[in-house]
């Protein structure tokens, strides 16, 4: 697709390991796990009670006190992410600015806390019970909104949602809008956090999460053999895109450009992957072709690697369908070992990781793989860091229902 360029002017992360990008970076290299006992509610009758939850996140330090009793915790970690990209990129958002600037987000589920408690409200007390904030304060859009109440940004405004592609679809329909001039810059990401009762035993029903309780900080391995399921997690990860023309002449630092982005469908199942790996491959060959790129060009991918059975085989098999023999000398890393599955959020960490990546020459380890499965025999980047010329980078997501996204990063030149 012939277009504007887009570049990355502005990062933010919220993760279980840092509430704030330099933290979550620092911790990412350094192997860090962000894994531990649930906190947030009484699990003590779960099978699963480990989670990666944002460690000391008071939102009044973003939010007065009244306007955090009427967000969910999603979107009180949102505008915290929000105020800490538009620090981060410099931007002034005058009315010049405002309406240039897009808010497109991924969000799979939005305010399940808020649903629980009011829901239990209503049951005990009855409906005169429930706040006139009850809706604002659940539905998922309400993060590019108080985002964009927060910001002044007056572009496009809406969330996507699909399952834990979430993010990085939003990152493609961003990097799209600007690609085709639409505005000039864009707010894009993913933020979730649903780590309540009903998300916990949801999760738990699909027999998806890890229940290695005794040894959270070994919980979350992907591509191990010893894998036993996912860990949820929350937060936020955003970037700032922007017309590249447009940054230079605002004199913004520049730490990648979003070069591709593709899409697919799996047309199979409402929660496991298509097991020959061709949707998950049929969305990277989409990213790789919009970007005018051989396979061979990529240097690195940063895995969905959910450290479930059936994913991590399925991702295996996808990058050998797409990369061939490249595909067993080109590193990969799964951020997820560190700091769980941020489900719709997940994409949008990864590629602000990606991007770090990119400017920073390492590519974070993946921990907890210890032993080898024979079935994802790949280099995983297992155990340390590793510092390499990095030129092309690729972020994979993928969700229940069959669907698939990829975005490539290129360093900035």
């Amino acid at each position: 697709m012939i277009g504007k360029r887009v570049v990355v002017t502005g990062l933010a992360a919220m993760t279980p390991i840092g509430n704030s990008l330099e933290e979550s970076w620092t911790n990412l290299v350094g192997g860090v796990c962000g894994i531990g006992p649930i906190t947030l509610f009484d699990c003590s009758e779960f099978d699963t009670k480990i989670a990666g939850e944002l460690k000391n996140f008071d939102p009044t330090n973003y939010v007065g006190v009244k306007d955090a009793k009427r967000m969910d915790r999603f979107v009180q970690i949102a505008v915290a992410a929000g105020k800490q990209l538009m620090e981060d990129c410099a931007m002034v958002m005058d009315e010049t600015m405002a309406p240039e600037v897009g808010v497109l987000l991924g969000c799979g589920l939005g305010g399940l806390s808020t649903i629980e408690d009011f829901h239990s409200k209503l049951l005990k007390s009855g409906p005169g019970r429930i706040s006139p904030f009850y809706i604002p304060m659940l539905i998922a859009n309400m993060a590019s909104g108080q985002i964009s109440i927060h910001t002044g940004a007056k572009g496009p405004n809406l969330v996507t949602t699909s399952a834990c592609a979430s993010a990085t679809h939003a990152i493609g329909y961003a990097y799209s809008d600007i690609k085709l001039g639409r505005v000039k810059a864009c707010i894009t990401g993913g933020v979730e956090s649903t780590i309540t009762p009903m998300g916990v035993s949801g999760f738990t029903a699909m027999k998806a999460l890890s229940t290695r309780n005794d040894e959270p900080l070994k919980a979350s391995r992907p591509f191990d053999a010893d894998r036993t399921g996912f860990v949820i997690g929350e937060g936020a990860g955003l970037l700032m895109l922007e017309e590249l023309e447009h940054a230079k002449a605002r004199g913004a630092k520049i730490y990648a450009e979003v070069v591709g982005y593709g899409a697919s469908g799996d047309a199979y199942h409402i929660a496991a992957p298509e097991e020959s790996g061709t949707g998950m491959a049929q969305a990277m060959k989409c990213a790789l072709r919009d970007a005018e790129l051989a396979p061979e060009q990529i240097t690195f991918v940063n895995a969905h690697g959910t450290s479930t059975k059936l994913n991590d085989k399925t991702e295996t098999k996808a990058i050998k369908a797409v990369f061939g023999a490249h595909a067993y000398k080109m590193p990969i890393t799964a951020n997820k070992s560190m700091i769980g599955h941020l489900l719709g959020a997940a994409g949008g960490a990864e590629a602000v990781f990606t991007a770090m990546s990119l400017t920073t020459g390492i590519i974070p380890g993946t921990i907890n793989q210890d032993t080898p499965d024979p079935d994802c025999d790949l280099d995983y980047t297992p155990g340390a860091s590793r510092e390499m010329d990095l030129e092309y980078g690729i972020s994979n997501s993928f969700g229940f229902g069959g669907t698939n996204a990829s975005v490539i990063l290129r360093s900035f030149k």
